[in-house]
């Protein structure tokens, strides 16, 4: 017997929950949990907006003295300032927290800034000595920024941050003149921004997105979610939002948006994806420290104000916490919200919810328990993968016992082309482990006979006849080392039958014809390459 014990190393939550597991209020104009009240906000377009990522650059930066690029005025402040959990502990002791009730009044005093109660966190003896105790989202901000990021440079009616407001807003402070309202008529317009597409460039982007395939697994059909006619997307789900961010974005505006506007916006995709990898390095950590800082400040000189939204704002803190923590993928909602969803799908009494989740559960837990001693039956232990491959074959020459599992019905009276199958036959002997040393033998004589350029293809033209009267002479002489194995291989293949697809390694495989009416894509598993003397094919 042992006493098992356990700790409470951070938590995991999206941006509401947040307020409510830390107690700092994630709204109004100290919404950052992070810089606290010293984040710098302002009204900005009917709503509150934050700026001031110039506090973050090197005290000499140039961009420090810039007032019209930016909102107007220099910036002289340092970057906010950290809090330990010591200290936020000893200010949350100070606070008197109303009782919590409907009948209490829920105003809070000035000097309570943006705490609204004491985490019950706090309890724990350790709590305060943490360098991090909430999580920001990754899945949440990623896909925030990229529905306000996507929303503004396709115009979108309803989800872009360039209104009118946001125009009158910058008419009253002053900067960009060129994108103020136009009242050259007596009715006053808002002229299409430089940051937003043209139509005619818009309906070329949707297009794009709606013509890319991703490999199966890799992506939902993003293609579903595009609007051509109605120039916007619906439907985009938090993955979605994922591969188009690192994948689509900064391939599809190249040519349709100024290079000053494609710039930041590369640099951020190229943010996300080296901040949701599996492997970080420290050095990458601080490199993307920096770079963001770069992206919020570039774009404060394109956007209007209204465009940073508090989502916008906690990227700052983002390569911060990667460095305290881990890679995300064990500190964001995907799988969290997956549980809740399969928990959703168990409720069978909408009346009770509750009691039905817990009913799904107690069954659920009580089949996996089981699961674990049923040999006989298919069990989540014992299931084969999606794309099975049935393992690897008992072959006597490696090079044949490949994970391998073809699918679809074999073409009839169909035949490969002489050079395809001499292709096919040079690449399983160049590729079999047991016929190394003729190999080598082989090319030593190539050596001799030929300049070293032409090496490589002589002994792709030359070497299956030699290596068949080689194996030959062995049978004659009824050598020991005489194998049948080898005389097949040295024989070459007698018949093809051609699949539509197979399954290998766990990974999925379509020829061309069959790949074409999917809205996946997986074929293209050669690759041709450039060797030293010769092309060489990649498979």
């Amino acid at each position: 017997m042992f006493t098992l014990r356990e700790a409470v190393m951070w938590t995991v939550n999206d941006f509401p929950a947040y307020a409510m597991v830390s107690g700092w209020s994630t709204k109004g104009y100290m919404a950052c949990p992070v810089c606290k009240e010293d984040v710098t906000s302002g009204w900005h377009a009917g709503k509150v907006c934050y700026l001031g990522h110039r506090r973050w650059l090197p005290w000499d930066h140039e961009w420090r003295e810039k007032n019209k690029e930016f909102d107007g005025n220099t910036e002289r402040r340092l970057r906010p300032r950290e809090w330990s959990g010591d200290e936020i502990l000893e200010q949350l002791n100070r606070l008197d927290f109303a009782p919590f009730g409907k009948t209490v009044s829920r105003t809070r005093p000035s000097t309570h800034l943006n705490w609204t109660h004491k985490p019950m966190f706090f309890e724990l003896p350790y709590w305060s000595k943490l360098k991090l105790r909430h999580n920001l989202d990754v899945m949440h901000v990623e896909k925030n920024v990229f529905d306000t990021l996507v929303g503004t440079i396709l115009d979108i009616e309803g989800k872009t941050k360039d209104t009118i407001k946001a125009r009158l807003d910058l008419e009253r402070m002053g900067i960009r003149r060129g994108l103020w309202m136009n009242r050259d008529s007596d009715k006053a317009r808002r002229d299409l921004a430089f940051f937003s597409m043209k139509p005619n460039d818009k309906k070329e982007f949707l297009k794009f997105v709606s013509s890319v395939k991703f490999p199966d697994g890799y992506a939902s059909n993003i293609a579903r979610c595009v609007n051509v006619d109605g120039g916007k997307f619906t439907g985009l789900k938090s993955h979605d939002c994922h591969v188009f961010m690192q994948r689509l974005l900064p391939v599809g505006i190249r040519h349709l948006l100024p290079e000053d506007v494609v710039k930041p916006i590369m640099l951020l995709s190229r943010f996300f994806f080296q901040l949701t990898a599996k492997t970080l390095r420290r050095t990458d950590m601080f490199q993307l420290r920096h770079d963001i800082v770069q992206v919020l400040c570039k774009f404060e000189m394109i956007f209007p104000p209204a465009f940073f939204t508090s989502m916008m704002h906690v990227m700052v803190h983002l390569p911060e916490e990667a460095l305290l923590a881990c890679p995300v993928n064990y500190r964001w909602m995907y799988p969290i919200e997956r549980l809740l969803g399969d928990l959703k799908k168990s409720v069978r009494n909408r009346a009770k919810p509750e009691g039905s989740i817990i009913e799904a559960w107690v069954q659920y837990e009580s089949l996996t328990f089981c699961g674990m001693y049923l040999k006989d039956v298919e069990t989540a232990f014992n299931r084969p993968q999606r794309n099975n491959d049935g393992g690897m074959r008992k072959e006597k020459l490696f090079v044949f016992a490949q994970s391998a599992r073809p699918f679809g019905d074999p073409g009839r009276g169909e035949s490969f082309s002489r050079n395809d199958m001499e292709g096919a036959h040079w690449f399983v002997l160049n590729n079999c482990d047991e016929i190394m040393a003729y190999l080598d033998e082989h090319e030593e004589m190539m050596k001799r006979e030929h300049p070293s350029h032409l090496v490589a293809p002589k002994q792709r033209e030359l070497f299956p006849q030699w290596f068949l009267e080689s194996v030959n002479k062995l049978k004659s002489s009824n050598s020991p080392t005489y194998r049948d194995e080898l005389y097949n291989l040295a024989f070459g293949p007698i018949r093809a039958e051609l699949f539509s697809g197979c399954y290998i390694n766990g990974v999925k495989f379509l020829g061309a014809a069959r790949d074409d009416k999917l809205c996946t894509q997986n074929s293209g598993v050669h690759v041709p390459g450039g060797g030293k003397s010769t092309n060489i094919d990649f498979y």
